[in-house]
């Protein structure tokens, strides 16, 4: 029995994502960051959006600010032609260290 459960539990904890299909129409990329004075989380995540994509709106941006403003969270949605492409947008969104989490 604790053989079994044990296999279970492997089995719940090896599931792989589900595949993301290319090119992906608005893929909705959400970052979220401090803000804090001299970082403007709004216009990193268009410097970066702007570096990896090639047709991509700015206007296609939404910003908030969580409940007690210590938090920006901007949700941006793009067209990603490729897997690599993802990849690289999401690392360079990363690569700041007031930005905490990319969804």
């Amino acid at each position: 029995m604790a053989r079994e459960m044990h296999c279970r539990m492997e089995e719940m904890t090896e599931q792989q994502p589900p595949k993301i299909e290319f090119p992906q129409a608005d893929y909705p990329i959400k970052i979220i960051g401090e803000n804090a004075e001299g970082f403007y989380l709004q216009e990193f995540v268009i410097e970066c959006c702007s570096r990896h994509l090639t047709d991509w709106d700015s206007g296609r941006l939404n910003v908030r600010r969580s409940s007690k403003g210590n938090y920006l969270a901007v949700t941006v949605e793009c067209n990603i032609a490729s897997l690599a492409q993802l990849k690289a947008l999401t690392k360079d969104l990363q690569s700041h260290p007031r930005v905490r989490m990319v969804l």
